[in-house]
């Protein structure tokens, strides 16, 4: 199969210059439908969210969990505080280093990440009803490939690896 035709001069600075104009856009959306679920169900969201690579890769380093979601040490700190409080991540030992603790997500904390997921993915269905599948593909497809280079052009965590996520 040929591969297509280049694009006309400027039209991939122009492409990329609108899609920069869109992801504050998006990142704003993101924003404000985090915020209204939080003020919709009272649960600590931003705590819960730590929760998903704890599920997807395995217990952690409080510091290393950090890294890996980009956050402050202190408020990473402060979520796992509240994770351990509800019963949702316990500590145990490290046994490569018995001075620190590794986290662990619970079957409880498993189950919230469970519903989280199935909230997240009720939601978008709704909002796609109108797509056809080849778009809901190709959106899903793209949108993967930008996540792993957004990933990629940020310092990366020490020594982790980086989880890619299934498609």
């Amino acid at each position: 199969m040929p591969s297509p035709a280049p694009p006309p001069a400027g039209a991939r600075s122009a492409e990329v210059r609108r899609l920069s104009e869109q992801m504050p856009r998006f990142m704003r959306l993101v924003h404000a439908f985090k915020s209204q679920q939080a003020a919709g169900d009272g649960r600590e969201r931003a705590a819960l969210v730590l929760l998903f690579p704890l599920t997807r890769i395995g217990p952690l380093r409080q510091s290393a969990l950090a890294e890996l979601v980009h956050a402050d040490p202190s408020t990473v700190s402060r979520h796992v505080a509240s994770l351990v409080e509800q019963g949702l991540v316990q500590r145990v030992a490290d046994e490569t280093d018995g001075r620190a603790t590794r986290l662990v997500a619970t079957d409880a904390g498993r189950d919230a990440v469970e519903r989280l997921a199935q909230e997240r993915a009720t939601q978008l269905e709704a909002m796609l009803v109108g797509w056809s599948d080849d778009d809901l593909a190709a959106l899903t497809g793209l949108f993967g490939r930008l996540l792993d280079d957004l990933t990629a052009a940020l310092p990366s965590p020490s020594a982790l690896p980086v989880p890619r996520e299934k498609p």
